[in-house]
């Protein structure tokens, strides 16, 4: 079974704009909703990126926005308890009854996991989130690094 995933993710620096970048190299179909006002700023946002401005300057609001529109969220962190919008995410899928995973450095496997997860309940629009690089240093380089070894897995799985 060849990687057949629609990403849904915001537009933070850190996991969210290294799951960007990773779903274009791989011309991953993508898409999720970042705050007002980040296609506008000094920097903005690559236009490469499929998202679509939240009504507010929220995060919280994009973060809950795309956690309803993915069928599950997969959050990354270096810490084993979420913090922020990391944490909003986990909690915000929750109470949409929706599946939640959340791996962190202490998980060992965390591919295998993602693998597993996917399968478990059947994802084809993956939420993923976690924390900024400048919260938890190296957290966008270890989830890519997660995300490229479950793509491995799954590519090598039979149509």
């Amino acid at each position: 079974m060849a990687f057949k995933l629609v990403i849904i993710t915001g537009a933070q620096m850190g996991v969210e704009r290294a799951t960007l970048d990773w779903a274009l190299k791989y011309e991953i179909p993508h898409g999720g909703w970042c705050p007002k006002g980040l296609f506008t700023t000094d920097e903005p946002l690559d236009p490469r990126y499929k998202l679509k401005e939240a009504d507010s300057e929220n995060i919280l609001e994009a973060v809950s926005s795309n956690v309803r529109d993915a069928e599950a969220t997969l959050v990354f962190t270096v810490a084993a308890k979420a913090a922020g919008t990391a944490q909003k995410a986990v909690s915000g899928a929750k109470k949409q009854k929706k599946p939640v995973l959340h791996v962190h450095r202490g998980i060992l496997g965390v591919s295998e996991k993602i693998v597993a997860f996917l399968d478990k309940h059947y994802i084809r629009r993956l939420h993923i989130t976690g924390s900024s690089d400048t919260d938890e240093p190296g957290v966008s380089d270890w989830a890519t690094n997660e995300l490229e070894k479950a793509k491995g897995i799954l590519d090598r799985r039979p149509d």
